[in-house]
């Protein structure tokens, strides 16, 4: 049976990694394209079409169409480029150049190179700059963009919560990481430790004209045992606590509705509820886990409970 899943799994992996590698090659890039994104050219300064554009939406990977960028987070630095001072989590990955002086910035999913990023400038309070190519990207309007909601569910081992969120219907997006402790920057081997404060996290990025945050938090309690305090199955420790983390009024009215729902049939839920704070991305290693190496969780086991 565990081969059988392995398989299963392994499929519909190499049916997701052909999909996205069909909508690249769909997208034709022009020579100047592929000279600034697949061979990491510049173009000539104020000569992008973003540079002085100020519409509000969002800016997305021209090669696979990646949301990169709000518009919220761009500012004027008058070097010739867009520049923003912040992304959107988790759509840029920053590599060392091998001067050792800068670092370059590509698209976090298909590696399209985008610019630069610069620190101490003292540009904005973030005192950061994404100097960034404008033919590197295309954008979406804010009128036309399809909106989006953030959740955040720590239930154990992070594998096995984000495992069932990234298959639903209308999840857009999930990442694993550490949210809810006092201490910054922290290490997978950090959390481990139990002296961080953090517990291990999915954050779930979804569209809520197709699933609700209602129907998300009851996949959330029916995938682990919230009677369990501090541990969940065998991973014992404050990092495998229940908690959800709420970033509306409205979401955390819900969680507390779905805990009566649950306290009323008998069950008693220690699962805690806490203001959504900064949440930190894990290793890549921790991305997407069982989807990538196959397998089932072996402690987030679906059972319905309402």
């Amino acid at each position: 049976m565990k081969k059988k899943y392995i398989l299963l799994f392994m499929i519909l992996s190499i049916t997701m990694l052909v999909c996205s590698e069909e909508k690249m090659e769909n997208i034709k890039l022009t020579d100047l394209e592929k000279y600034v994104i697949e061979n990491k050219g510049t173009e000539k300064p104020f000569t992008g079409k973003y540079n002085k554009h100020k519409e509000e939406g969002t800016y997305i990977c021209k090669r696979c169409e990646t949301p990169l960028y709000r518009s919220s987070d761009k500012f004027e630095s008058d070097c010739g480029w867009p520049s923003f001072d912040d992304e959107i989590k988790g759509a840029v990955k920053r590599i060392p150049d091998a001067d050792g002086r800068r670092t370059e910035i590509v698209c976090a999913n298909c590696d399209a190179h985008l610019g630069h990023i610069f620190f101490g400038e003292k540009y904005t309070a973030r005192d950061t700059r994404h100097c960034v190519n404008s033919i590197s990207m295309n954008f979406i309007p804010a009128k036309t963009e399809k909106s989006s909601e953030v959740a955040i569910f720590a239930s154990g081992c992070f594998w096995g919560t984000e495992y069932h969120f990234e298959k639903k219907n209308g999840v857009i997006s999930t990442r694993t990481g550490y949210t809810g402790g006092t201490t910054d920057e922290v290490t997978y081997e950090e959390v481990c430790s139990g002296s961080t404060g953090h517990a291990e996290a999915v954050e779930v990025v979804f569209d809520p004209s197709v699933i609700s945050y209602e129907e998300l938090a009851k996949l959330y309690f029916n995938t682990h045992d919230p009677t369990q305090l501090n541990r969940q199955g065998p991973d014992i420790g404050t990092q495998y606590r229940s908690e959800i983390f709420y970033e509306s009024e409205d979401q955390k009215k819900t969680a507390e509705n779905l805990i009566t729902l649950l306290k009323d049939k008998g069950i008693n839920v220690v699962t805690a509820l806490s203001k959504a704070g900064k949440f930190w991305e894990a290793e890549k290693y921790h991305q997407n886990y069982y989807r990538n190496k196959g397998g089932i969780p072996y402690c987030h086991i679906y059972q319905n409970k309402f």
